[in-house]
Order: structure tokens, then C-alpha cells, then sequence
């Protein structure tokens, strides 16, 4: 519950962020901003999967194709009480799944051919039932509202700096002189867009944790997840996903740039240990 507050909380955060940028630019200028969030939304929540879907290169498999994979996501799926998603295959070294869909009715859970590989019929039962419990939450269509939020903060924040770097926005501060003013709308333009990241690491950080301790609950053994990501960080180190898109790493059950990231702060992912310490804490 903390958590799903907290995801909350933070989601008018980032709103308010948007409405104070578009006000600079006034009435009309909010509206033509909100016009355009609308379109970005309406085009990620009908196509969104698919476009992830095709930038990967997955294909759907049938049960007759791979009727183990098919029981093991029918059993989890009546569990979790959700009707049992497609199931996509990606052709990669990569040990590594995601989820996708705008809901339970649309979802599709996608593996690539190398966590097949690594994992025992436990540990695969602990990382789809984590891909289940993000379907169950809608975790995809509130990353989808942050991003196409987000994406609106950085455009009007850039544009602003423009503006405000040309004179084009208070141009009566300007003329008196008062430098601090546009100084004000520069730092506010640079640090908006850092802060709306930030918002959305954190989100995406929370939504993980929520789903490790469903995915623990759904597959009945928090240790079949825990066991799962210690091979899948020793396999993303081993074989990182070269053609990933950094907008879509947040999908992924680990970060498939694990190993790469500058800071821990700007990582889309909870740093794995404490993600393992959390679930074999659950069984104490």
C-alpha cells in the first residue's frame, strides 16, 4: 500500500511539474501542450506493445510449439486470477522477460530464448509470476502516463530555454534589467526535465518491488524469484542485450544494461541484491 501511494504521489508530482512549465506559456500554450500529451498517450496505450514487440523481433508461440511454457503461464495465470496472456519469444543470449499490454485482456509476456535456457521450472515460475503481477497492477499503463507526461515536461522545458535564452519569455524583466528572472526560468527549464527522470526511475523502482512480492505469492515460493535473479545478473553481465532501447529497459525483470550504469541512481531498476535480500526476507 505504501508503495502504490507513493506511485501516486509521486504521478501528481510530475503533473504539477507539467502545469507549472506550460503556464509560462499561458493559456494557449497549456492547451496546445495538453492536446499533444493526449495524442502521445492515446498512440502508447493502443500500440505501445506492439511497437516493443517488433523493435525486439519477438514472435508469438503457440501451445503446440511449446506446450511446457504455455502450462507453467496457464497455472500462474489462474492463480493470479487474470486470463493467461500471449506468450512471446525473443531470440536472444539474454536471460532476460518483460511484460506488455494496456491490460489484463491485451497482455503478452515475452521471454528471450537464453532465460529459457538458464533457468529450472521454478525459477521460471518465480519470474513470470513477477510478469504476471505487473499485468494484474496495470504497471504498464502507468509507465506509459509518466513517460508521455515526462516527454512533455523535457519538450516544453527545452523549448523554454530557447525562449527564455532569446528574450522571448518576460521580455518587460529583461528591458529593467533584471537578469535574475530569466535566470530563474533557465534553471527551472534544465532542472525540470532532471527531476521528471528522477520521478520516473523512482516509480519504476517502487512498481518492482511490488511485483517481486506478488511474483512470490502467485509462483507460492519467494526463493524460486530470489534464486531466478542471481543467475539473471550473472547472465546479463555475461550476455548484456546490445540492441536494447534505453526507453524500454524499465520492462525488462533486470535492467539489461546491468553492469553499465553510471550512477545506481539513474538505474530504471531496485539494485538486485536488495531486491533478493527482500524475498528471502518474506519466507522468515
Amino acid at each position: 500500500m505504501a508503495n502504490r501511494l507513493k506511485t501516486y504521489f509521486l504521478l501528481t508530482i510530475l503533473t504539477v511539474i507539467f502545469v507549472l512549465i506550460g503556464s509560462f506559456f499561458g493559456k494557449g500554450g497549456m492547451i496546445t501542450a495538453l492536446i499533444f500529451a493526449f495524442l502521445m498517450n492515446f498512440i502508447s496505450y493502443f500500440f505501445s506493445d506492439k511497437i516493443v514487440l517488433a523493435m525486439y523481433r519477438a514472435r508469438e508461440i503457440k501451445e503446440n510449439e511449446e506446450p511446457y511454457l504455455h502450462r507453467i503461464v496457464a497455472e500462474l495465470s489462474q492463480i493470479a486470477n487474470i486470463p493467461k496472456p500471449k506468450i512471446y519469444i525473443i531470440n536472444s543470449k539474454t536471460p532476460n522477460a518483460f511484460a506488455t499490454g494496456r491490460n489484463s485482456n491485451n497482455a503478452v509476456v515475452a521471454l528471450t530464448t537464453g532465460i529459457i535456457e538458464l533457468l529450472d521450472e521454478n525459477e521460471l515460475k518465480g519470474v513470470i509470476a513477477h510478469e504476471l503481477t505487473h499485468i494484474k497492477n496495470r504497471d504498464i499503463l502507468i509507465a506509459t502516463i509518466t513517460a508521455t507526461i515526462a516527454g512533455a515536461i523535457t519538450f516544453l522545458a527545452r523549448l523554454l530555454q530557447y525562449m527564455a535564452y532569446f528574450g522571448a519569455v518576460n521580455r518587460d524583466n529583461r528591458k529593467n534589467g533584471n537578469i535574475f528572472g530569466i535566470f530563474a526560468i533557465l534553471l527551472f527549464a534544465i532542472l525540470a526535465p532532471i527531476a521528471s527522470l528522477i520521478i520516473q526511475l523512482a516509480i519504476s523502482r517502487s512498481r518492482e518491488y511490488l511485483a517481486d512480492e506478488g511474483g512470490a505469492k502467485i509462483s507460492g515460493n519467494p526463493l524460486y524469484l530470489a534464486n531466478a535473479l542471481k543467475k539473471l545478473a550473472y547472465g546479463v553481465k555475461r550476455y548484456p542485450l546490445n540492441n536494447a532501447n534505453p526507453a524500454t529497459s524499465h520492462l525488462f525483470i533486470v535492467n539489461p544494461f546491468s553492469g553499465r550504469d553510471i550512477l545506481v541512481l539513474f538505474s530504471t531498476h531496485p539494485p538486485i541484491e536488495e531486491r533478493i535480500k527482500r524475498l528471502e526476507n518474506m519466507i522468515i
